[in-house]
């Protein structure tokens, strides 16, 4: 499945189009996280709208970067802190799919490292030189179309926006203007290296495993493995605290997460959020997946295909909140997202539903 891009789109998508809404400081502000996973190995949890988490690996002669996250800025400074690690090149940065606040940055580290290899799965590289290249544009869209809600105080539908809705608009406002100007002039960087089967690279004292586990949030979902340090990136297959389910296939997805727990890792950096250090997460989006997926094809043997009906028509026979607590324990911030997120995963298995 693809983003599509409507002329008329709920507040709720314009907003998360153009910036990566995780929980963090608003976009230009530090907000970064930096951990020590294992010696030479570093993961950097970057703040609100910079993008999503980088991965850096060390070996006896090179370095392997997972992720060059969305603002140029932050991948400068990423590579700063590189440079206090090691005198050694990035000669290897791999993107774990084709959503651009993994891949934005690109272009700053080919600039740094003009040796840079960039890999990522075949259909990531497809899928990433048909959006990559109209970044810019689309942020411009998404903040002239928030300037005019705050104008007009209505919808892009022309209904009236609630009081809640346009405080909302007025608080990404400031993101969506200083996300567009640190893409001025953008010069997207796809990959110049493509895989379709899983490869090894040794940096010299460190095996890197790179694998395609399946299809999850998109096409072309990649994770990187280090097998003696037993960590594993995921990219945007896990997401925490809540699941990016705005795209993706998932009853493929399903699988994908078992296969990525039967990996021997004791660390799991996810594509959003803080890392984990066992699979307690990963079993969890899983069961929720397989739930949904469950309750949806039990009604649909009571009712008809999904061809014949609508999202409407099925969604009051998916109970999802039995999860809730597991997700979001007693934070009602993370409540509210996922209720949010449930209702959209929901919408994306009717979605896959419909195409049989």
């Amino acid at each position: 499945m693809r983003p599509s891009y409507e002329s008329a789109r709920p507040l709720s998508v314009v907003i998360a189009m153009g910036l990566c809404l995780a929980a963090g400081p608003l976009a230009g502000q530090s907000g970064r996280t930096v951990t020590k996973l294992a010696d030479g190995v570093y993961a950097i949890e970057h703040g609100r709208g910079e993008g999503g988490n980088t991965t850096v690996i060390i070996g006896d002669r090179q370095v392997f970067v997972v992720d060059g996250c969305f603002l140029p800025s932050a991948a400068r400074e990423d590579i700063q802190q590189i440079r206090q690690w090691t005198n050694k090149p990035v000669t290897f940065l791999l993107n774990t799919h084709f959503h651009n606040d993994h891949n934005i940055g690109n272009r700053t580290y080919m600039e740094a490292f003009p040796a840079l290899t960039i890999i990522a799965e075949v259909e990531t590289k497809k899928d990433m030189d048909m959006f990559g290249p109209g970044s810019e544009r689309r942020e411009q869209e998404d903040l002239a179309t928030l300037q005019q809600m705050a104008a007009s105080g209505r919808n892009t539908d022309s209904t009236p926006l609630s009081a809640d809705d346009m405080a909302k608009v007025k608080r990404v406002l400031p993101e969506h203007q200083a996300t567009t100007d640190a893409l001025k002039g953008l010069a997207f960087q796809s990959a110049t290296l493509t895989f379709d089967h899983d490869f090894t690279i040794d940096l010299g004292g460190r095996e890197v495993q790179v694998k395609f586990l399946g299809r999850a949030n998109t096409n072309g979902d990649a994770v990187v493995y280090l097998p003696r340090e037993r960590i594993v990136a995921t990219g945007d297959i896990v997401v925490h605290p809540t699941p990016y389910v705005s795209d993706g296939y998932p009853t493929e997805w399903i699988q994908t997460l078992d296969k990525l727990g039967a990996l021997d890792a004791t660390t799991i950096v996810p594509g959003h959020g803080t890392i984990m250090h066992d699979k307690t997460y990963i079993y969890l989006l899983r069961d929720f997946f397989q739930s949904a997926v469950d309750q949806l094809n039990a009604r649909l043997r009571r009712s008809r295909p999904a061809m014949f009906q609508s999202v409407d028509d099925v969604k009051g026979a998916i109970d999802l909140t039995p999860f809730r607590q597991r997700f979001a324990g007693n934070d009602k911030a993370v409540a509210n997202q996922f209720d949010y997120m449930a209702q959209s995963f929901v919408k994306l298995v009717f979605e896959e539903a419909s195409l049989r």
